[in-house]
């Protein structure tokens, strides 16, 4: 663990926020670091602590299933959680709709979410029948959850969002699109945001804090890191 100050944000007295970047079917990792939250929150007890997650939650990694079940039904005692929407969920539930996102999904990861749920993707069958297979299999909770993502986050001086935001757009006028999307155009800015943006969706191989912004998506699936930080005051932890 590290701590650093992030001297112009903070979050309000007697509050903990926890961070947690993208996880793509990582459920190993994300058992392992919820287990530590419970560990670190045992010791050090606060009266009002959220956690909360930035989407991707699910593709290229082997167990999106669990991850979701697991973000159901295994937060800590305690600990209140939110869930932002990431692309990859985005793109799963219009391909729920339709096949018209499909070889997009399939391309980033999506083969294996449907193979987490039982769906044989080993015959090339056509994009409708996958996705068929995978409706008939989908828990309704599961798709509950998925619908229900919320699309960002504000607590205290800090703006949690899983791509980013559009320079020089007021906050509250933010495009979906660009929420879980941006790149280039956020990740290239230096100058300040409203708020101190946190975000996940751009892989780094460490945690990459800037004046304006942290990149907690530190490339789950490939590199077996999933990193999470904790917000007290005007404190910054990492996990």
């Amino acid at each position: 663990m590290f701590t650093i100050s992030a001297n112009t944000a903070s979050v309000p007295p007697r509050e903990r926020v926890y961070a947690v970047g993208d996880i793509h079917g990582r459920l190993d990792l994300l058992d392992r670091l919820l287990g530590m939250i419970a560990a670190y929150e045992a010791a050090h007890p606060c009266a009002n602590t959220s956690i909360i997650f930035l989407g991707d939650y699910i593709d290229r990694g082997p167990d999106s299933r669990g991850v979701i079940e697991c973000l159901l039904q295994g937060i800590p005692d305690g600990l209140t959680a939110y869930f932002l929407r990431g692309n990859h969920e985005a793109i799963m539930l219009r391909c729920l709709e339709g096949p018209a996102m499909f070889a997009n999904w399939a391309a980033n990861g999506g083969l294996a979410t449907l193979k987490s749920y039982g769906v044989n993707v080993l015959f090339r069958a056509e994009a409708q029948t996958l996705l068929s297979q995978l409706r008939g299999v989908l828990p309704e909770a599961h798709l509950a959850f998925l619908r229900g993502l919320k699309t960002t986050m504000e607590v205290g001086d800090y703006f949690f969002v899983h791509a980013g935001v559009r320079p020089r757009v007021p906050l509250s006028k933010q495009s979906e699109q660009d929420l879980r999307w941006i790149r280039n155009d956020f990740l290239e800015h230096d100058g300040s945001f409203e708020k101190f943006v946190v975000h996940g969706h751009t892989p780094v191989i460490e945690p990459e804090i800037r004046a304006n912004r942290i990149n907690i998506d530190t490339g789950a699936y490939a590199t077996g890191k999933l990193t999470c930080f904790s917000f007290q005051g005007d404190y910054v932890r990492t996990i």
